[in-house]
């Protein structure tokens, strides 16, 4: 419970900030490695839409299709051992004990913590496990009738406004509003303004050049969680 008296909320956002990298790129780059993915031509295209997504200007329609397309014509149960190798792989070694750390605070102080990304759930729900954190707001994956996925977003993706849309959204069908919790916000990327500028105390994680400037100008906190992944 907070000084103010209401329950706190904690919204942590999964890339670049308990995240030492991007999901979607590592993906990217962990089936290229096994030869899933193939040709120069898509390395180049995934490290290009991540720095469209660092500079806020790739549409989140596009964020979340090129990156769920990778998924098209498998069904999750086709792509699972895949899944976990990645995670176990890639994934879980770029959780530091610093961001682990901080997730098992929130979790003993808050009576909500939620990691909400713009990465899809079939490949964050593991990261979300890893961490202990129940509530998951993710982009969401369209599957076709034949179980598989079709390589397209189902619904709005959650992603700039997106995730704020999302969240009240996710509050209200639990009966509750932001206004009845103090939230706080952990966040690298200008792409998560609207989320950090709704809570109550947002804190700036790595953060990129733009946040960082916002960061400074309005006293937010700027912690580091990763050696060697400053933006």
């Amino acid at each position: 419970m907070s000084a103010a008296g209401k329950p706190r909320l904690a919204l942590f956002d999964l890339d670049h900030t308990l995240l030492a990298g991007d999901s979607d790129q590592l993906w990217c780059e962990f089936l290229l490695g096994l030869g899933v993915l193939d040709g120069a031509a898509f390395a180049e295209r995934n490290m290009a839409m991540e720095r469209e997504y660092r500079a806020g200007t790739v549409s989140a329609g596009a964020f979340a299709a090129f990156y769920i397309s990778t998924l098209a014509g498998r069904s999750g149960q086709e792509w699972q051992g895949t899944r976990e190798a990645f995670h176990r792989e890639v994934i879980a070694p770029r959780l530091s004990a610093a961001a682990r750390q901080l997730v098992r605070e929130r979790l003993a102080d808050c009576a909500l913590v939620v990691l909400t990304t713009a990465t899809n759930r079939f490949l964050t729900e593991l990261t979300a496990r890893e961490l202990g954190i129940e509530h998951l707001l993710a982009t969401e994956c369209e599957v076709g009738a034949d179980g598989r996925f079709t390589g397209r977003p189902k619904g709005a993706p959650n992603m700039r406004e997106g995730k704020v849309v999302r969240l009240r959204e996710w509050l209200a069908a639990r009966g509750a509003t932001l206004a009845d919790y103090e939230s706080l916000a952990y966040s690298d990327s200008i792409n998560d303004l609207a989320l950090l500028e709704v809570a109550d105390r947002a804190h700036a994680v790595h953060p990129d050049a733009r946040l960082a400037a916002i960061a400074a100008a309005r006293a937010w906190p700027v912690l580091k969680l990763h050696e060697g992944d400053a933006a």
